[in-house]
């Protein structure tokens, strides 16, 4: 295989981004994924109510 051929040198490009790529996405893979880990959002609060001002009397 000749270096000279644009294809050639087009699809050794593809591989060896190709090859970064998987190495990148299998280190990324290697942690835990906490697809069983509990949320820390349980509940949500109550209904919030508008507050009320009044003028002091007196």
């Amino acid at each position: 295989m000749s270096t000279d051929d644009p294809t050639a040198a087009a699809d050794e490009m593809k591989r060896k981004f190709k090859e970064a790529l998987d190495k990148k996405n299998s280190q990324h893979r290697e942690g835990e994924s906490h697809l069983d880990g509990d949320s820390a959002i349980h509940g949500t609060h109550g209904a919030v109510t508008k507050r009320e001002f009044r003028r002091k009397s007196g």
